[in-house]
């Protein structure tokens, strides 16, 4: 270790003096050198140089107002500067007591070869819908930036969801992204994303392996303009007939929930026969529930899935062919048919009708609006529309005659598809189904629906909370997010536990929901709203026999609760903290 011995001709206390020293002394520090400081009041150089010999001082450094001298004398290195000069040339004085030592040049390509490359910092950009907006949307969102985190990178994600979009990216973000994800099971556009990195795929995929995600994206080649985007395998669940009728499910549901909130209020204020005064609230609420929204729920079912299939070019036809089902008869089915139909005929004739570059503009705003409205009106006129009445027709009569032996079997039946993926493609043809019955004024099936879509999350939160050794510590954290999802009727809030221990978890959920759904259809409950889970039992004659609504969904709880009793094991230590 190198001595210096400080000679300061300046007080200590003052703003500039401790400025120098501190910078002096943390100098000294990184190069290993011992400062002994004057003590005696020393002034001229020669005194300052017998005292640095006599404290065995390897060098001399001698802080007065404007010298600037260095040299050696008795052996001992001599440097000198005011308080300015110190603060602002430290390395360059102390580098002549004791040079900071350099790694040797042949050893540096080894370290280097040896030092991991740094990782890349990355900005990726990402959209997340499902047909409902609810659950898969946000959970979908949260997975990607959790994943996006664990790997160092920054992400945004969109999100479109029941309430529009949320989060939205800008251009200047999308200009600047490394890479896109969209985690959809519902049509989103894609246009905005030409030119970068695009990964379509469907919200489960986010959900279960958001990292693989990632790495896929950044791996891919820009897409050219109009060019289709890369697409995963997990894509495929959510492609085809499943994703276009989604696309149709998701627009028309506020509609619904809308419309039938307004018919209860009608029925709460003005009695059963609201409707029939006219000029009062009731006949108004009535009007706007059940003559406006609930006219305009298959048409706009039918117009989106068009537009899933065929894009804007679709949606004429679609609302046309929809608004024709309604008039006829054919209720949701015909919507159904007529938007497929008119979204694949669509498609097809946008696709065959090529035209000079003089009259292309005529093809979006004339021709294919015109013929495509044509055949698809014609055709549920004359060819779709009856048949599909007469089949709506006979399930109509069935559905409002069944005995109770056919109630607990459908109820059964359509509580069985709830559980069974929790918001996949059977759930949603399940909901669908009693959906599409509500506006035929048919409400029993969406009661069992709901119910044996609210147990599965609400038995797993009752179940954690009365055996905790049968989950593992995360599950339990997750008791009261589970909980409140099952109350507000999304199912998906099961899928976490589901997805630990499938064989276990989805047969008890199952059986389950087949109790509540079997039990509301028996007990006559009607639903005439299709969400909202428990808060609906709030809003007067939202539903009917509600007492039998709650015992059905609490049966429905215990029964899960007991089969997850049975059928799970109790886990290990290792597997309790994990």
């Amino acid at each position: 270790m190198k001595k210096l011995f400080v000679v300061f001709q300046f007080p200590k206390n003052e703003g500039l003096s401790r400025m120098a020293w501190s910078a002096l002394e943390a100098e000294a520090a990184l190069r290993d050198i011992e400062l002994l400081s004057d003590t005696i009041g020393i002034v001229h150089m020669d005194e300052a140089v017998l005292e640095a010999k006599t404290c065995g001082a390897d060098a001399l450094l001698f802080v007065s107002s404007g010298t600037t001298l260095t040299g050696e004398k008795d052996g001992v290195t001599l440097l000198a500067a005011d308080r300015p000069g110190l603060l602002h040339n430290t390395v360059a004085l102390l580098e002549a007591v004791a040079p900071l030592r350099k790694p040797l040049p042949s050893k540096a390509p080894c370290s280097t070869a040896a030092a991991p490359a740094p990782q890349e910092s990355k900005f990726l950009v990402g959209v997340t819908s499902c047909p409902t907006g609810i659950a898969h949307t946000f959970m979908a969102a949260e997975a990607l930036q959790k994943g996006a985190e664990a790997m160092g990178y920054t992400m945004k994600v969109e999100t479109r969801g029941s309430v529009g979009a949320k989060n939205e990216l800008t251009p200047e973000e999308i200009e600047r992204a490394d890479a896109v994800i969209v985690a959809a099971d519902a049509t989103v556009e894609t246009t905005r994303f030409a030119g970068k990195k695009l990964l379509e795929t469907g919200t489960k995929a986010a959900i279960h392996d958001s990292k693989k995600l990632i790495k896929t994206a950044l791996e891919l080649t820009p897409t050219a303009e109009g060019a289709p985007a890369a697409k995963t395998a997990t894509k495929k669940p959510v492609t085809g007939g499943y994703k276009h009728l989604m696309t149709g499910v998701s627009h028309m549901l506020p509609l619904i929930v809308a419309g039938g909130l307004l018919i209860a209020l009608a029925f709460a204020i003005g009695g059963i026969n609201a409707g029939d005064q006219e000029g009062t609230l009731a006949w108004a609420l009535m009007q706007i529930g059940g003559s406006a929204a609930f006219a305009l729920f298959i048409p706009v079912l039918a117009a989106y899935i068009s537009f899933s299939i065929a894009d804007r070019p679709g949606l004429t036809a679609g609302f046309i062919g929809g608004m024709l089902a309604a008039n006829i008869g054919a209720g949701f089915l015909g919507g159904i048919a007529a938007g497929f139909f008119a979204g694949y005929f669509t498609l097809w004739l946008n696709r065959s009708l090529k035209l000079p570059d003089q009259l292309a503009g005529l093809k979006p705003v004339l021709l294919l609006p015109l013929i495509s409205s044509l055949v698809i009106g014609l055709s549920m006129i004359f060819l779709i529309g009856p048949p599909v009445k007469i089949i709506m027709d006979v399930m109509t009569s069935w559905l409002s005659n069944m005995q109770d032996s056919s109630a607990l079997l459908l109820g059964l039946i359509l509580g069985c598809m709830m559980a069974f993926d929790m918001g996949g493609p059977v759930n949603k043809a399940a909901y669908t189904f009693a959906v599409g019955l509500v506006s035929t004024e048919i409400y029993a099936p969406m009661a069992a629906v709901m119910a044996a879509g609210m147990t599965p999350p609400l038995g797993i939160a009752l179940a954690t909370l009365l055996f905790k050794n049968r989950f593992s510590k995360d599950e339990l954290q997750a008791r009261n997010a589970t909980a409140v999802l099952g109350a507000a009727f999304i199912t998906e809030g099961a899928i976490p536990y589901a997805a630990a221990d499938p064989l276990r978890v989805i047969p008890s959920l199952m059986v389950g929901s087949a109790t509540a759904g079997s039990l509301s259809m028996y007990l006559g409950c009607k639903l005439m709203v299709p969400h909202g889970g428990i808060f609906v039992l709030a809003i007067p004659n939202a539903i009917t026999n509600g007492l039998g609504y709650l015992i059905s969904i609490v049966a429905g709880t215990l029964v899960t609760v007991g089969m997850l009793y049975m059928l799970k094991r109790p886990q290990t230590d290792t597997q309790l903290v994990k």
